[in-house]
């Protein structure tokens, strides 16, 4: 099953599934409301796992007919049985290992699956609490009101070549990325962009969409409240909807 990430004429929906927390009773739950609200996509992958991601990722599959894309946290969370991998850079930080030192070590192991690879400029956003990223990844987030500096990365990262840029606030932040930042990266760049992190009301969602994202994922509070996830796709289908009569 092929993974293309929306353009500007289509808001999309993605359910971020930690594999230290996707016991089988959390994946059953999981699937069946992505499955109920139309998801559009599943991505898999946390900062540090002990768990296998393949084992997830094929659940996921029997379990729905939903898309599995990786988000890898590391070199350990690779899988062929996914449809799809972000190839994340931390663009907003400057360590060598994340832009292109892991890269080139995952490079003879991703050969085969070359098409379903999707270049992604990550960039962490300082969104009011310390995130497990930033620790591991051993890199300053953005600060949060630093808009022309988020501008620059974003664009900087268009123009080598990423198909997408994701704005991240971290698992478990404070509060999202600012719906202002949203806006500035959204008008200067040409690829689709991502945000995630601190989306856990319906209002907060609507709002990084309305301000320009074209996918939204959620985490934590959907763990939390399983529910958010039809609100979530509730709020992308009227947008969609408004898009396609305008």
């Amino acid at each position: 099953m092929r993974v293309n990430i929306p353009w500007r004429d289509r808001k999309a929906v993605a359910q971020l599934i930690d594999p230290d927390r996707a016991g089988e009773e959390m994946l059953v739950t999981a699937a069946e409301h992505a499955a109920r609200a139309g998801v559009d996509l599943f991505l898999v992958g946390g900062s540090l796992t002990a768990v296998s991601v393949s084992s997830v990722v094929r659940r996921l599959k029997e379990l729905t007919n939903i898309p599995v894309t990786l988000f890898p946290g590391d070199l350990t969370q690779m899988t062929e049985e996914a449809d799809a991998i972000f190839l994340l850079s931390l663009i907003s930080g400057r360590n060598p290992e994340l832009l292109i030192g892991n890269h080139v070590i995952a490079a003879p192991r991703l050969r085969h699956m070359r098409d379903r690879v999707i270049p992604v400029g990550y960039m962490l956003i300082d969104c009011g609490s310390r995130t497990s990223v930033e620790y591991m990844s051993q890199t300053s987030p953005m600060p949060y009101d630093k808009h022309d500096i988020a501008v620059a990365t974003a664009l900087a990262g268009e123009m080598l070549g990423m198909k997408a840029i994701y704005l991240e606030g971290g698992s478990g932040a404070a509060m999202p990325v600012d719906p202002a930042m949203i806006r500035a990266v959204q008008s200067e760049i040409r690829i689709p962009l991502i945000t995630g992190g601190g989306l856990d009301t319906p209002a907060r969602i609507e709002e990084a969409f309305v301000a320009g994202a074209d996918m939204v994922v959620t985490g934590n509070g959907c763990e939390q409240d399983p529910t958010l996830i039809h609100e979530a796709c509730r709020v992308r289908d009227r947008l969609n909807h408004r898009t396609v009569i305008v």
